[in-house]
C-alpha cells in the first residue's frame, strides 16, 4: 500500500476533527497524511495522529518552513514532512532524524538544491500553473529513482495527465478536504481519487 504516493492534505482541520477524517482515509487506502502547520492547533492534532495512527500509515507534516518546527515534530514523532520551498537546513535536520522529506520546489535548480540537502521525494509546486508537459520536461533533467508529486490543483479528473508525466504520485488538497466538510465528503472524495489512481495503473 505504500506504494500509493498519494498525500492526503489536510490543510484547517482541528484535534476534535483529525482522527475520524484520517480513519476514514485510511480504510480507503491513504498512507501518507499531511496536517499543514497553518492548521488550528496543529501542535495537538499531529501528536494525536501519531499516536493513534502510526502503524498504519505515514504522519506528518505540511507548510514546515524553520528548523524549530522541524524539532517540535521530531519530538511528536512524525515521520512526514512537507515543505513549500526548499530550505536546505531544514531539509537536513529533517533527514537527521529520519524523517521522509518531501521537498517543494518549481525549477530544476531548487529541485537539485533539495537533493544535495537530502530530501527523498520532490514535490512540483503549484502544479496547476506548471502543467504536466513542464514536469515531464523537468523530469528528463532528474535523477529517474527520485519520486515526483503534481502538487496544486490535482483533481480524480487530471491525476492520470500528472502521472503520465511521469509524476509517482500527487499530493492532494482542497479537492480531497475543505475545513469544515464531514467525513462521508472525505470518504467520497478519497475513494474518487483512489479509483483514478489505480485506473492509471
Amino acid at each position: 500500500m505504500h506504494d500509493v504516493k498519494l498525500v492526503a492534505i489536510l490543510r484547517g482541520i482541528t484535534p476534535q476533527e483529525a482522527d475520524s477524517h484520517i480513519e476514514a482515509l485510511i480504510e480507503e487506502g491513504f498512507r501518507y497524511i499531511e496536517i499543514p502547520l497553518n492548521s488550528p492547533d496543529w501542535q495537538r492534532s499531529i501528536p494525536q495522529a501519531v499516536a493513534r495512527f502510526d502503524e498504519k500509515a505515514m504522519i506528518g507534516a505540511g507548510t514546515v518552513l524553520n528548523v524549530s518546527q522541524v524539532t517540535t515534530l521530531v519530538n511528536a514523532k512524525a515521520r512526514l514532512l512537507v515543505t513549500p520551498n526548499t530550505q536546505p537546513a531544514v531539509i537536513r535536520r529533517a533527514v537527521e532524524n529520519g524523517m521522509l522529506v518531501c521537498a517543494g520546489c518549481a525549477t530544476a535548480t531548487e529541485a537539485f538544491t533539495a537533493l544535495e540537502a537530502g530530501a527523498q521525494w520532490l514535490k512540483i509546486f503549484p502544479s496547476s500553473a506548471f502543467g504536466p508537459a513542464y514536469i515531464s520536461a523537468l523530469k528528463a533533467v532528474l535523477p529517474p529513482e527520485v519520486p515526483v508529486l503534481a502538487v496544486g490543483g490535482i483533481t480524480p479528473d487530471n491525476l492520470s495527465d500528472y502521472l503520465t508525466a511521469g509524476c509517482s504520485g500527487a499530493g492532494l488538497g482542497s479537492d480531497l478536504y475543505r475545513a469544515g466538510q464531514t467525513v462521508e465528503q472525505t470518504r467520497q472524495q478519497a475513494r474518487r481519487f483512489m479509483q483514478a489512481w489505480h485506473a492509471a495503473h
